[in-house]
């Protein structure tokens, strides 16, 4: 089976299980939707939003985390990984943004990527889902599903991006990328499918009957 008619049948199952989707982080604008996606490297959705419940309603702004100050930023979040770390790329992202962008989230890759502690999957994301520019944001579910689904040689998370825009039309990346995240929490598992149990994987490699090893992110 080639690329073309694997992604027929991806398609296929993921639009017949997710028909709407929505991102998994609780947001009230774009610069509440950029620190969530900080926040949540290395720390679950959930997690993030039950922190970030208490926070948003009250702090939504640069300026106001800019008046909080890192230390109060740390008490606010310190139930999440590496909070000291985020909690100083937050300060000073929001500092950047109050004198820089007049509060303004940007909308290029290039300013986002200048931001402290933003990197290119934060990025994409806020480009993805916050100005609805086209985009593939790879995490590590995306990029185990799609060395699974024979999509990719998972060197790395920038080659599985590469070769998943080359494979997908890019009028269908922006829901996709959810889709498949959504897919590999629910259906093909990291410790429960192994690339031979969930219904893409069994319709793409009927004869498979080895578990995937996969190349992690």
């Amino acid at each position: 089976m080639n690329n073309k008619e694997k992604v027929k049948i991806i398609s296929r199952i993921l639009n017949k299980t997710y028909p709407k989707i929505s991102i998994p982080l609780n947001y009230k604008n774009i610069f509440t939707l950029l620190v969530s996606v900080l926040l949540s490297a290395q720390c679950t959705d959930v997690n993030v939003n039950n922190v970030t419940k208490d926070i948003y309603p009250k702090y939504n702004k640069p300026e106001h985390f800019v008046k909080l100050g890192r230390k109060k930023i740390e008490r606010l979040i310190k139930r999440i990984g590496i909070f000291r770390v985020k909690a100083k790329s937050i300060f000073y992202l929001s500092k950047t943004l109050v004198e820089k962008y007049k509060s303004k989230v940007p909308n290029t890759y290039e300013e986002l990527e200048k931001l402290p502690g933003v990197g290119h999957k934060t990025a994409s994301v806020v480009m993805s889902q916050g100005f609805g520019f086209p985009a593939f944001p790879v995490d590590t579910h995306i990029h185990r599903l799609a060395q699974r689904w024979g999509l990719t040689s998972g060197k790395n998370v920038i080659q599985t991006e590469k070769d998943l825009k080359e494979v997908f039309p890019k009028k269908n990346w922006n829901k996709l990328h959810l889709q498949i995240i959504w897919y590999g929490r629910e259906h093909c598992k990291a410790r429960d499918c192994f690339g031979i149990t969930c219904k893409i994987c069994k319709s793409c490699y009927p004869n498979r009957k080895k578990p995937i090893k996969t190349k992690k992110a």
